[in-house]
């Protein structure tokens, strides 16, 4: 068997050639050029938006909780209903806070009669004293025991409006309309002011979401928005907020920022925004974290690409240019945000310049092409 130093010159001669043969001599194109789908990068309005996450919190939740002790005597709603403002919701057992009263309305009846007697020993006296028919000492007497009289007639009369407001309580009603979630007591437990919510009570339209941003971001959102931080909230100047679900639904409704903190968290290096949404579908839950963009004020003008022209590599994004001499040109690009079937570009293309979309498997840099433009994406990428 021959050895490697054996072979032919000619096999030598011919390797060497193939490792120092310029590359566009060894990736020489053989055959018809292939046959690939292009689309022009095109400009359009769009208004720039920033994301960020944040989380529902409700505008007023409470835990219902009983002000007073007793049987729970009834539950007026179902676990999870929607309840109006001053709806029943739970009743306790008012039997003996109905005693309770009506025995300090008898304190009270009591008081008024001492007051009444006392206001007559007060009379008869100041009149022996003016007849010099008793020392002046027992005026003084009967005038501190009216006065004592009249006290306990105030005391009483404090009671009573005790009394009817620890009745009041065994009726507890929605503070305000919401919906409720699991109730925590049953029908006959003893309830009181140390045993517990009774329920929590969570309005639901409207709802507010917070999020914070680093002071980088919060400067760039100012930025984009064209407004100072006083100018965010309440004001003309506000941008419009958009929600994104859990499930990637994105909510058609916008919101409002309704609130910008007056310092950065040293904690954390962020600071806190609130953005109020109408919630009529009820879709946005309290606690639920959701991803938030705040949108600028004003459009500008983008240059996009459909999404499916983008590759990447170690070095980053890139798309295949078809050159106006249909050959095959590798650019590395910088992108933007997502726009439904395309993508924002911002640095690395110019408006009208084909990209490849179809037929990226078929193609390498330099090899000359046969391009079919595609369908017009200016629409297929409107908002």
């Amino acid at each position: 068997m021959p050895s490697i130093s054996a072979r032919p010159a000619s096999f030598a001669l011919i390797f060497g050639i193939c490792l120092f043969t310029a590359p566009d001599a060894v990736f020489a194109q053989d055959g018809p050029a292939p046959k690939v789908t292009v689309a022009a990068a095109y400009s359009r309005e769009l208004i720039d938006e920033v994301s960020f996450i944040g989380r529902a919190e409700a505008v007023d939740k409470v835990d219902i909780v009983a002000r007073v002790a007793g049987f729970l005597e009834e539950s007026a709603v179902a676990d999870g209903a929607t309840v109006d403002a001053g709806q029943s919701l739970y009743r306790i057992e008012p039997d003996a806070y109905d005693a309770s009263l009506e025995a300090r309305r008898a304190d009270l009846a009591r008081a008024e009669a001492n007051r009444e007697l006392a206001a007559i020993e007060l009379a008869r006296t100041e009149e022996l004293v003016r007849r010099e028919a008793t020392p002046a000492s027992e005026a003084d007497v009967a005038r501190a025991n009216h006065r004592i009289a009249e006290a306990e007639v105030e005391a009483a009369r404090a009671a009573i409006r005790t009394a009817e407001l620890d009745l009041s309580y065994t009726e507890i009603s929605a503070p305000f309309a919401g919906r409720v979630g699991t109730g925590r007591h049953s029908i006959g437990d003893i309830v009181g002011p140390t045993t517990g919510p009774l329920v929590t009570l969570v309005r639901e339209r409207p709802m507010q979401v917070a999020f914070s941003l680093s002071e980088k971001q919060f400067l760039t959102v100012l930025e984009r928005a064209g407004a100072r931080a006083a100018e965010l909230a309440g004001s003309g100047r506000t941008p419009d907020v958009f929600v994104t679900l859990p499930n990637g639904e994105r909510l058609e409704e916008p919101g409002k920022v309704v609130f910008v903190d007056n310092r950065i968290d040293p904690a954390t290096g962020t600071i806190t925004l609130r953005a109020e949404f109408a919630n009529e579908h009820r879709v946005i839950l309290d606690g639920a974290y959701l991803t938030v963009s705040i949108q600028a004020l004003a459009p500008e003008v983008k240059l996009l690409i459909p999404q499916a022209a983008v590759q990447r590599d170690q070095r980053g994004d890139f798309v295949l240019v078809v050159t106006q001499d249909q050959r095959v040109e590798q650019r590395y690009v910088t992108l933007g945000r997502q726009v439904e079937a395309a993508v924002v570009v911002n640095d690395g293309m110019q408006e009208g310049e084909a990209v490849i979309v179809e037929g990226l498997q078929r193609v390498r840099p330099g090899v000359t092409v046969e391009s079919v433009l595609a369908a017009a994406p200016a629409e297929a990428g409107a908002e």
